[in-house]
């Protein structure tokens, strides 16, 4: 990774050697907590289109990166940066879910009492609502409604195409995953931020998810947070890897697992 030294991401940052536009870019980035440092000078850029996971052991500082993504947590020092112009560190979290940034935590948050489709519908509605509210004027046009064509194709992504009418609570662990990804998918969101997506999944599901990640992205950035390595060589993505607040190193899965700082600090234990 090129050595990061500028005060904000410019096109000579985000251009690199022919390479996609940056969507994310964190300089020096340190966040404390009692004197505990979360994130230690931290830097990182993704790529848009790109699918990222990030991985480490507890306390390497993934959760933290994903709060001062959404602005949950705000850094001591260094920059925050998405699409080049917006400043992450000075939105508070609803604005930056509008700008197009969206997380899924680990434990799934459907609305069990309604379908998979009106948790789309339910999804769509309060995200645009909440982007009317704070920027348009009021003009009695439902234009926050979820098209048939849109909630059609979000249910076939997520696998879910004939599950539409099933009551969220009488899903599957996993199915309940994939509608939490549908609920970010028909939001627009440009950058998803997956927390251990296939946590207390079985085989056949993580092997789904994989693909259903693997297909979202490109059409949108993906940054997954994951312990399960057999699951993050199955994203065939770019892998970085966290210890104590900083980045050990990134790059292809067989790198990381051919590195034997890793495995001393996270993967042998």
């Amino acid at each position: 990774m090129p050595e990061l030294a500028i005060a904000r991401p410019t096109a000579a940052a985000t251009g690199r050697a022919g390479r996609p536009r940056a969507l994310l870019y964190l300089d020096n980035v340190t966040v404390s907590f009692d004197g505990f440092k979360a994130l230690d000078g931290l830097s990182l850029i993704v790529d848009e289109g790109e699918l990222r996971t990030i991985i480490g052991p507890n306390g390497a500082g993934k959760t933290t990166l994903l709060d001062v993504i959404t602005g949950k947590s705000k850094p001591d020092n260094g920059i925050v940066f998405f699409k080049d112009s917006h400043d992450l560190t000075r939105l508070d979290e609803a604005a930056i879910a509008n700008l197009g940034i969206g997380r899924k935590f680990q434990k799934p948050t459907v609305f069990d009492n309604l379908t998979v489709a009106g948790n789309l519908e339910l999804a769509r509605k309060a995200h645009r609502g909440i982007i009317q509210m704070l920027f348009a004027p009021a003009n009695g046009a439902d234009s926050e409604s979820l098209d048939s064509e849109s909630l059609e194709g979000a249910l076939e992504t997520i696998g879910l195409a004939g599950r539409r009418e099933t009551l969220a609570g009488n899903l599957s662990h996993g199915q309940k995953q994939w509608l939490e990804i549908g609920m970010l998918l028909v939001q627009d969101q440009e950058l998803l931020l997956l927390d251990e997506p296939v946590a207390g999944m079985t085989d056949s599901e993580r092997e789904q998810t994989a693909e259903l990640i693997r297909g979202i992205a490109g059409d949108r950035t993906v940054v997954v947070v994951e312990h399960d390595m057999q699951f993050v060589r199955s994203l065939e993505g770019r892998v970085t890897v966290l210890h104590e607040g900083r980045m050990l190193m990134e790059g292809s899965m067989d790198a990381v697992e051919s590195n034997a700082t890793v495995a001393d600090v996270y993967l042998g234990r």
